[in-house]
């Protein structure tokens, strides 16, 4: 099921070629994208749509179907805009990265192409405040692509206007939020906005906005000049084209590849990342998707396809692709605990769910690293990530619960036992069993 190199979109994902526009045009950018435009915003819509291509940021919402809900027409005379979402903050993400680095005019040519399809005459890039060499090549190739009269008045040859900027975040992961991120862009504070109305009615400047991530606009001039049903025959049916992996953690080899859709999960691994550190039996468990989507244990990971459907199946998800591989030398406690830290930390505070949730979490967590806790106290971890789940004006608080979720569903006997042997310490050798509790209630001893 390997991908031939002939059918990989991004050709110079390792930096092994120089990234400038010459040689970007060689690797095929920018090849006829006027004659793209010249067929219209409509026909760019309606390939996307057979191309099968769902967002690369997390949601796997269709991007055609996303493009769509952009007004044809602006009777009041309010302008449409593209956003780019490069605040790539998702631990264990690092794909769009390598993509505005070493490749950035896939990235400038999509945009255009995008802003023709949504009938927007501005794009901004809003890119991670940590990346700052890269946004520097990204600036650098957008300056080439005006000086070649690919970007500005009649870009392209095509009759259409369009310009690009780039505008650097300040390190928030909230701002990956596609509102929160146009509320930074304004120069306000990073916090998500209420929905409705939806960015694609009232966005940037209360204008028509689409945010869309960098993988998702970087792969569609190549959609276009090849046809959608080239994308569509990659992968399962609702889950078309190819993905760029992000794999790291106890492989053999790290790193970031392009791979089809729908491509088992072990087959990912052994095939591009060298195996798992110390063969495949020594597997525990994998987050398959970034930090926000629970983990699986081997016995899913020995069959489990990595797409949207067959990971959302089994309880998980897709998100950005970022496979990290946990061996048994994980203590996979602490790992969940470390990111409970992390959603704590990066809570804008708006809703109280997650203001007060993600830090009472964490320190249930930490507790549990330990083992200070009781075996009850699991179910109560368990019934309060419900009741923060769903509950939020956006989706970090679900994030934030989901890998603990899925540490008590697929590891609870792990967590049962650190508690068993602390307490076993504790007590000089008595070990407290499932209904047994110290007589405080739990969120007390909290």
């Amino acid at each position: 099921m390997a991908l031939s190199d002939k059918d990989r979109i991004f050709t110079n994902l390792y930096g092994l070629h120089d990234w400038r526009l010459p040689e970007a045009r060689r690797r095929g950018n920018w090849d006829g994208t006027g004659a793209i435009i010249a067929k219209g915003r409509d026909w760019i819509i309606e390939e996307l749509k057979q191309s099968g291509l769902r967002g690369r940021g997390g949601a796997g919402f269709p991007t055609g179907l996303k493009w769509s809900f952009m007004p044809k027409a602006s009777p009041d005379g309010r302008p449409s805009y593209l956003v780019v979402n490069c605040d790539e903050s998702e631990p264990g993400t690092c794909k769009d990265r390598d993509i505005i680095r070493h490749d950035p005019h896939t990235l400038i040519e999509g945009c255009l192409l995008a802003g023709v399809g949504m009938g927007a005459h501005a794009g901004y890039i809003y890119v991670r405040g940590e990346y700052y060499n890269e946004h520097l090549v990204l600036q650098a190739a957008i300056d080439e692509a005006y000086d070649a009269g690919l970007l500005g008045k009649n870009a392209a040859g095509s009759g259409w206007d369009f310009d690009l900027y780039v505008h650097r975040g300040a390190g928030a992961y909230i701002c990956g939020e596609e509102t929160a991120l146009i509320e930074s862009l304004e120069g306000k504070k990073g916090m998500p906005r209420l929905k409705p109305p939806f960015p694609a009615a009232v966005g940037l400047y209360g204008c028509p906005t689409t945010v869309n991530n960098v993988e998702t606009i970087a792969v569609v001039p190549e959609i276009m000049r090849r046809g959608a049903s080239w994308f569509a025959s990659f992968g399962r049916p609702k889950n078309s084209g190819t993905k760029v992996f992000c794999i790291q953690g106890h492989v053999n080899k790290p790193c970031n590849v392009e791979a089809e859709m729908s491509i088992p999960l072990r087959e990912l691994i052994d095939r591009y990342a060298g195996g798992v550190r110390g063969g495949w039996d020594n597997l525990l468990a994998v987050i398959p998707g970034g930090s926000s989507t629970p983990m699986i244990p081997k016995a899913v990971c020995d069959d489990v396809l990595m797409d949207f459907d067959a990971l959302r199946e089994q309880r998980t998800g897709l998100g950005t692709a970022a496979v990290i591989v946990m061996d048994k030398s994980t203590d996979l406690i602490k790992a969940i605990a470390r990111l409970a830290a992390f959603y704590k930390h990066e809570s804008c505070g708006q809703c109280t769910p997650c203001r007060e949730g993600m830090g009472w979490q964490k320190r249930l967590m930490d507790r549990m690293v330990e083992g200070r806790a009781e075996i009850a106290e699991i179910d109560v971890l368990e019934s309060v990530t419900r009741q923060i789940e769903g509950h939020t004006i956006c989706a970090l608080a679900d994030g934030g619960v989901w890998p603990v979720q899925g540490l008590i569903r697929h590891f609870r006997p792990m967590m049962e036992e650190r508690i068993q042997q602390y307490h076993a310490k504790k007590n000089g050798g008595v070990m407290p069993h499932a209904n047994q509790t110290s007589g405080v209630p739990p969120l007390a001893a909290e």
